[in-house]
C-alpha cells in the first residue's frame, strides 16, 4: 500500500492558494469529521444535486464510533489530477459489486460509493485506506457513511447508477450500467490498461498508486500510463526518457490585462495540451497560472509561444513548482467582467482527451496562416470576417475556403499581415459560435496554427 511520508491523516499539501497569501480552498478532515453537502451552501441543482434526498443527515460527532455502513465516504486528499466516476469505480470493483457512485466538490474532492453489502463496503476500506490514487497524490481517506442509499439523477463523470444505465440520459448509456461491461467512459476497460489486475493482490495495492505513477507518466488526464488511452501514449503526450520531469503547472507572464482573459489563454494553450484550471494572480498583473493536462503539454507549449508578442505585450512562459491548482471559490473579476479562475475539467474544447484526438493534431509554431474547421458549409467570407472584427482584431487579408468532402461542414485558411496578428485573432475567434442555417444549435469554430507559409494569389481569389 502506498503512503506518503507520515501518512495521509497528517499531511498537508501547500496549495497555490496559500502561495500567494490565499487560505487553501482544500479541506483536510479529522477522524471523526465527516461531510455532508449543506442543503442551503449553494446550488443544489448542479453536478451533485443526486444529494438532495440526504443534504440533511447529521454529521458524526467528534469520538463518535463509526458504524459499518455499506456506504464508504472517501476524501481524496492532494488531488492533483482528475477525479472521475471511472477512476473510483476502477479502484473499488475488485472488492465488490458497486451500486452507486457520486462525487462532490463543495470542500475539496469527496465521492460516496455504495457497495451491494457492508462485507465489500469493509474490504475496500480495509484495503484502500491511505492508498494514493496516482503516485505521491490522490491519497484516499475513507470512512463509513452516514445514507444507507445514494440517489443519482443523471450518469455522468460525477455521479453514477450501475444498476440503471438509462438514469438521466447520461453519457449515451457509457459504462454499460454494470461494473466494467467493456467501453466504458473510455475506449478500453481501465484495469487493463491502468494496470490493476498486476498491481493488486489480496488487497494489496502496488507502492507506484492505485492508478499509476500520476504526473511522471503523463497524467490522467492526458491518457499517459497515469489515465485514459494509454495505448497511444506517445499521441498523447507520455513524457520520453531524457525530458525533464517537471510538474504541469505552466507559468504565464507578460499578458494585456485588458485584453486577455481565462477562456482565451484556453483558446491559445488548447493547441498544445489538456487545459485543467486556470487562474490569474490578482498580486501580479498580468500573471496567470495553467493547469495542463500533463508535463509534455507544458513543455509544448513553452518551446512554441515563449516570447511571441500579441496586444502589445510580449508573453512569456515558464514552469511552476506547484503539482495542480487547487479551486478557487470566489474568483475576482478581472477587468472585461470575467472570473479570474475557471476550471475547464471535462471541457469539450480540449483536443487531447483520447488517442482519436490527440492523433489528428499537429503541434506548430504560430504563424500568420491559421486553419479554421468546423464551421458550417456554404460559409461566406463576410461571416468569418465578422467573427474578428466583433472581437475588435484585424480581420484577415486573405481567406480560401476549401472544396467541402461533405455537407456537414466546412474549413479553410486565414491569412494575416504577420504572426502577432494571427495570435490575436485565434484568441479571439477559436471557439467562436457561427450560426448554423439548419439548426438553432451554431457550429463552434476551430483554429489552429498552419504549416503552410502562405496562400498562394490563385488560392487567395
Amino acid at each position: 500500500m502506498a503512503f506518503n511520508g507520515d501518512g495521509p491523516f497528517n499531511k498537508r499539501m501547500r496549495t497555490d492558494g496559500e502561495s500567494v497569501g490565499q487560505k487553501s480552498n482544500v479541506h483536510y478532515y479529522t477522524d471523526n469529521d465527516y461531510y455532508t453537502p449543506d442543503q442551503n451552501d449553494g446550488d443544489n441543482n448542479g453536478p451533485y444535486g443526486g444529494f438532495s434526498d440526504y443534504d440533511n443527515q447529521p454529521r458524526r460527532r467528534k469520538g463518535e464510533p463509526e458504524t459499518p455502513n455499506h456506504v464508504l465516504l472517501m476524501t481524496i486528499l492532494n488531488p492533483a489530477y482528475p477525479i472521475t466516476v471511472d477512476v473510483i469505480h476502477t479502484i473499488c470493483q475488485p472488492y465488490g459489486n458497486v451500486l452507486r457512485i457520486v462525487i462532490f466538490k463543495k470542500n475539496g474532492v469527496q465521492a460516496m460509493v455504495e457497495f451491494d453489502g457492508i462485507d465489500p463496503a469493509t474490504r475496500a476500506r480495509e484495503g484502500l485506506q491511505g492508498a494514493d490514487i496516482y503516485s505521491g497524490c490522490c491519497t484516499l481517506r475513507i470512512e463509513y457513511a452516514k445514507p444507507s442509499k445514494l440517489n443519482v439523477y443523471k450518469n455522468d463523470a460525477e455521479s453514477w447508477d450501475f444498476t440503471n444505465p438509462n438514469v438521466g440520459g447520461g453519457m449515451n448509456g457509457q459504462m454499460g450500467g454494470g461494473p466494467r461491461g467493456g467501453g466504458g467512459l473510455f475506449n478500453s476497460p481501465m484495469p487493463d490498461r491502468f494496470g490493476i489486475n498486476n498491481g493488486m493482490s489480496n488487497g494489496g495495492i502496488r507502492s507506484g498508486g492505485l492508478m499509476g505513477s500520476g504526473q511522471g507518466q503523463g497524467g490522467p488526464f492526458m491518457g499517459g500510463a497515469g489515465g485514459p488511452g494509454g495505448a497511444s501514449l506517445s499521441a498523447m503526450g507520455q513524457p520520453q526518457p531524457g525530458l525533464p520531469q517537471q510538474g504541469a503547472v505552466l507559468m504565464v507572464y507578460g499578458l494585456n490585462k485588458d485584453k486577455m482573459n481565462a477562456d482565451r489563454i484556453f483558446n491559445l494553450l488548447c493547441l498544445y495540451g489538456n487545459i485543467v484550471r486556470i487562474k490569474f494572480l490578482k498580486t501580479k498583473e498580468g500573471c496567470a497560472m495553467v493547469q495542463m493536462g500533463d508535463a509534455l503539454a507544458v513543455e509544448r507549449a513553452v518551446a512554441n509561444l515563449n516570447n511571441t508578442t500579441f496586444f502589445g505585450c510580449k508573453m512569456q512562459l515558464g514552469y511552476s513548482k506547484q503539482a495542480f491548482l487547487a479551486d478557487v471559490q470566489q474568483p475576482y473579476d478581472l477587468p472585461d467582467g470575467t472570473p479570474s479562475f475557471k476550471d475547464y475539467m471535462g471541457n469539450k474544447n480540449n483536443r487531447f482527451i483520447n488517442p482519436e484526438m490527440a492523433s489528428k493534431n499537429r503541434i506548430q509554431p504560430p504563424s500568420k496562416i491559421l486553419h479554421f474547421f468546423n464551421t458550417p458549409p456554404g460559409l461566406d467570407e463576410e461571416t468569418l470576417k465578422q467573427v474578428f472584427l466583433e472581437g475588435e482584431v484585424v480581420e484577415p487579408k486573405s481567406i480560401k475556403l476549401f472544396p467541402s468532402k461533405t455537407e456537414r461542414s466546412s474549413s479553410g485558411l486565414l491569412e494575416f499581415n504577420n504572426i502577432s496578428e494571427a495570435l490575436e485573432a485565434l484568441v479571439v475567434g477559436n471557439h467562436a459560435p457561427i450560426p448554423n442555417p439548419n439548426s438553432k444549435f451554431p457550429f463552434i469554430m476551430k483554429l489552429c496554427f498552419s504549416s503552410s507559409r502562405h496562400i498562394p494569389n490563385k488560392m487567395a481569389e
